[in-house]
């Protein structure tokens, strides 16, 4: 049967938006995961391949794919027997997942700022720094944050020994323990305070293996112990320690770079929950 001229053109011009619509979630799509994407390439170009930049780099490329031929992966869902729900419920938990990133970031801002408010009632009597990348011998931007932050507690608290922390980066020959040192040494810190750990390569290790030289001066799990990190990662880094048996151990929060900073804290989403999976924490 013929339909009327007015309900033809309504049913092409439907189809055709259809076929030519850039809905909202396409749109979200190709720019979120050309973000995820184009931040992980520049990354691994950079030497890291850690959990933090595969994982986005992977959802990066599935969400430009699917942006990319989007009624084509559509359409194809909808065509198997349980497609349309897959594809719903596909699109419900990259919605819970986004939500959970925004949890998680909420908790770490309070925690920060928690911190803040303590640290400034406690006298350590050491300074643990967590070591992050020393390209080309040099202390990375979030690096020398962090030695700064742990240069000035020093300078407040002058009978706090300082102990650095970090073995050889990728591609490197000087250890991140000897770079950090020889920073602070540089920055007119007491070379006779400075403590150097040179063999960790995570933050298990760098609190494991800074213990030995924190009871050779006498200290041990029970001392007061600042343990200076990147703002992003103060909550894992304190809930490694007390895992290990740090009694005392208060992590301080150095500021991130304002340019490194979504990166940074994307990263510590998904090194969160790989170090909860490992049972690291």
């Amino acid at each position: 049967m013929t339909q009327p001229l007015g309900m033809a053109a309504r049913t092409v011009g439907h189809g055709g938006a259809r076929r030519r619509g850039w809905p909202w979630a396409r749109i979200a799509c190709l720019l979120v995961g050309g973000v995820l994407l184009a931040d992980a390439l520049v990354l691994m170009a950079m030497g890291f391949f850690m959990v933090g930049v595969t994982v986005p780099a992977a959802l990066g490329l599935v969400l430009c794919f699917v942006g990319a031929r989007w009624h084509g992966v559509r359409d194809g869902f909808h065509r198997l027997r349980w497609g349309r729900l897959a594809w719903r419920t596909g699109w419900l938990l990259l919605a819970a997942w986004a939500c959970s990133v925004g949890v998680f970031w909420a908790v770490l801002v309070q925690q920060v700022n928690a911190l803040g408010q303590v640290d400034k009632a406690v006298t350590p009597q050491a300074i643990v720094v967590l070591g992050s990348g020393t390209p080309k011998g040099q202390p990375s931007p979030a690096l020398r944050a962090r030695l700064d932050t742990a240069h000035a507690l020093a300078a407040a608290h002058p009978q706090a020994w300082v102990v650095v922390s970090g073995g050889v980066d990728f591609g490197e020959t000087l250890s991140e323990g000897q770079v950090m040192g020889n920073y602070l040494r540089e920055q007119g810190l007491d070379p006779a305070r400075i403590l150097q750990e040179e063999r960790s390569t995570s933050t298990e290790l760098n609190l494991q293996y800074s213990l030995p030289l924190l009871q050779a001066q006498g200290l041990g799990l029970d001392s007061a112990v600042a343990v200076v990190t990147s703002d992003f990662h103060t909550l894992r880094a304190q809930r490694i320690a007390q895992k290990i048996g740090y009694t005392c151990a208060l992590a301080v929060a150095a500021p991130t770079p304002l340019y490194i900073r979504y990166n940074a804290w994307l990263r510590e989403y998904f090194a969160m929950a790989s170090s909860w999976l490992l049972r690291e924490l």
